[in-house]
């Protein structure tokens, strides 16, 4: 008789076979609403918008996502794929509002990262429902073998950082919805195709995206950059970033400030000169962490 695998090796061998893993209930129901509530409050305090510096590692401004990042109901699902040592290289809210156009091309998230492997996972948790109404995340599972080129269109609705997106025909036939409910979450690996479609509802979808890599993973290119060690021991390969005293505190921000100049210098590299950050602003349309 086939011995039964115990549910972390049929994590772990779902996620190698189809470079995805969804839904996984990580929050209970109220507190994924604590959390949407959290930043609609933040985003009201700043205008209705979050600026788009502060939505490039956003935990290192915030502690209750700080918290989120080290949340041990989402990093041991993390720990099954990539192991007991853990950074997080990168966090944002996506957020699309209804009726907006915006939308997010086929690609595959390593092509801008920049790292020594590909071994990574992408934690999409969901504050609201994702569905196909409102645009969620949809990925071709099997696609995360191999790094494909891409180019990059200019259009303002595609809600990519660089705008990039696969050169290659896109079977979207063997597309699969990443249907979650608020509180659920997703995990996705950086090579597996994948994109979205508009927010034809009448109200905002929200997740947030924690980008989880290995320690022993290191930044390419003689690239200085920096990540939060989550979880085990580390390795020296980036500098460790540290917890916020605060929310928006102002010691924080000035640490993110140098964060996000590094960052952008891996992501963007010549496409914007440093000199375009001015204070922790971008460019209108550009983000750091490039996400669905």
């Amino acid at each position: 008789m086939k011995k039964s695998m115990r549910p972390d090796e049929a994590l772990k061998a779902r996620f190698e076979h189809d470079g995805l893993v969804f839904p996984i209930p990580v929050l209970e129901a109220d507190e994924a609403a604590q959390y949407l509530s959290s930043y609609e409050a933040m985003v009201a305090a700043r205008g209705g918008r979050l600026p788009k510096a502060f939505n490039a590692k956003t935990h290192l401004l915030v502690p209750w996502l700080w918290d989120l990042v080290h949340d041990p109901r989402v990093v041991d699902v993390v720990e099954e794929v990539l192991g007991p040592d853990i950074l997080c290289w990168g966090t944002s809210f996506i957020t699309k509002h209804g009726g907006d156009g915006r939308y997010v091309t086929w690609h595959q998230d390593a092509t801008h990262w920049k790292l020594s492997s590909p071994e990574a996972v992408t934690a999409w948790v969901a504050l609201t429902p994702s569905d196909r109404n409102n645009g969620c995340v949809r990925a071709v599972p099997g696609t995360h073998h191999v790094q494909l080129a891409h180019d990059h269109p200019e259009d303002p609705n595609n809600m990519l950082g660089r705008r990039e997106q696969v050169v290659a025909d896109i079977d979207e036939e063997t597309a699969v919805d990443i249907v979650l409910r608020p509180g659920e979450m997703s995990i996705h690996h950086p090579l597996i195709i994948h994109g979205s479609e508009p927010n034809l509802s009448s109200g905002p979808r929200v997740g947030f995206a924690i980008r989880y890599i290995p320690a022993s993973i290191r930044q390419l290119d003689g690239l200085e950059n920096s990540a939060t060690l989550v979880r085990g021991r580390d390795h020296g390969t980036f500098v460790l970033e540290q917890e916020p005293e605060g929310e928006f505190h102002p010691e924080a921000v000035k640490r993110h400030r140098m964060v996000l100049r590094r960052g952008m210098s891996v992501i963007f590299g010549d496409a914007v000169p440093p000199a375009e950050v001015n204070g922790g602003a971008l460019h209108e349309g550009q983000k750091l962490d490039p996400s669905v």
